[in-house]
């Protein structure tokens, strides 16, 4: 599947000029050429990407920028400005209100399409390290999401930093205080029955699965490694 790039600008010849490179180097490219269009698109396409002039009719890209940073749907979208507004000032601003890169007209075409490549490359290595997979656990630290054998669970915050917890030191015997420390972030051992009791509720909601946490008796618990044939 291509990456796609969403292009706001309202000069069709720059346009033209990214767009025709975007797409020789196998991107999907949308273009809006109004602040609101482009807001708008991003919302609907969800794209890879998004390359973003600042001086834009009616709603300025500075304003498109704040909206998407603003909204859940389109805060993680990668934005690039592309613009003829060179003050340190502008550079500054765009940076503080969480641009990923920034680029001056005129411009290379090749230079802001290895931009483009650069970032999504950089982004996916990130997502990457968030993904833990472990046999028939996959675990997405960013988005709080776990699946066993493709099944999302239900988990709640603490049950889910508990799992994280016992699978990435898994094969290893992490005692109730330690659990408490990393999870609760308890500097003083209140109560361990604190931990029994959500390992208990995490068992429950494991299901078949609920094996793989074993109780190590007098030292805490440990996540198997490999499920014992």
């Amino acid at each position: 599947m291509r990456n796609t790039v969403l292009v706001v600008d309202d000069e069709p010849d720059v346009v033209d000029l990214v767009r025709y490179h975007l797409h020789r180097s196998g991107f999907e490219v949308h273009v809006a050429l109004t602040g609101a269009g482009g807001l708008n698109a991003a919302k609907e396409r969800r794209p890879d990407a998004i390359i973003l002039d600042i001086m834009l009719p009616h709603m300025t890209g500075i304003e498109v920028l704040k909206a998407l940073r603003a909204s859940t749907e389109t805060s993680s979208i990668p934005v690039v400005i592309l613009t003829a507004k060179a003050e340190i000032s502008d550079r500054i601003l765009g940076l503080e209100l969480g641009v990923d890169d920034y680029l001056t007209k005129p411009f290379s075409p090749r230079e802001l399409v290895l931009r483009i490549q650069n970032l999504l490359r950089r982004l996916r290595m990130v997502e990457s390290a968030s993904v833990l997979t472990v046999d028939e656990f996959r675990l997405d630290k960013n988005n709080f999401e776990i699946s066993v054998n493709g099944k999302r669970l239900e988990l709640t915050t603490t049950e889910f930093k508990l799992l994280v917890a016992l699978l990435e030191r898994r094969g290893r015997t992490l005692s109730r205080q330690t659990l408490l420390q990393d999870v609760w972030g308890y500097e003083n051992v209140i109560d361990t029955r604190t931990v029994d009791t959500h390992i208990r509720r995490l068992r429950e909601k494991l299901g078949e699965a609920a094996d793989r946490i074993v109780t190590i008796r007098g030292e805490g618990y440990r996540f198997l490694a490999n499920r014992a044939p």
